[in-house]
């Protein structure tokens, strides 16, 4: 399993803000390159977001899927990315003196990448999750109240 931690000059809310905008999805997740159609009921538990993979024209529409929306602390993912598979990516986010340290968490969780050991996947998926909440932070911090 794959797990980033950043401090963020923002609230916990601040994040959750960012959180619940599924638009903004593509902004600060690195793969994802476009926003096709978001659940009316996003980000409650079970919606959806409809997102394009890769850089055109080698693009794959997927889905990411809400599993626990427990704002201002955790939220928790089901991400596909076929033909890779898919991946549980857990954030957590708490208070750190006026700022807030926000840690990533995400491991695969069916298709082929699954049978690829750790120490195959883990260092890719930190690489790729350190700029995530480095985008991630640059929306909340920018969006803080």
């Amino acid at each position: 399993m794959a797990k980033n931690v950043r401090i963020m000059n923002c609230r916990p809310d601040d994040v959750f803000r960012v959180l619940g905008d599924a638009w903004l999805y593509p902004a600060w997740v690195v793969g994802a390159s476009r926003m096709r159609d978001v659940d009316e009921a996003w980000p409650q538990r079970g919606a959806e977001l409809h997102h394009s993979v890769g850089v055109w024209p080698f693009l794959l529409d997927d889905t990411t899927v809400v599993e626990d929306w427990s704002p201002p602390n955790r939220m928790v993912m089901r991400a596909r990315g076929w033909p890779i598979g898919e991946a549980r990516v857990t954030l957590r986010v708490r208070s750190y003196g006026h700022r807030c340290m926000v840690r990533i968490d995400e491991e695969p969780v069916s298709g082929p990448a699954t049978l690829l050991p750790g120490l195959v996947t883990t260092p890719l998926l930190c690489w790729r999750n350190s700029e995530t909440l480095h985008r991630l932070a640059y929306l909340a911090e920018g969006r803080a109240e």
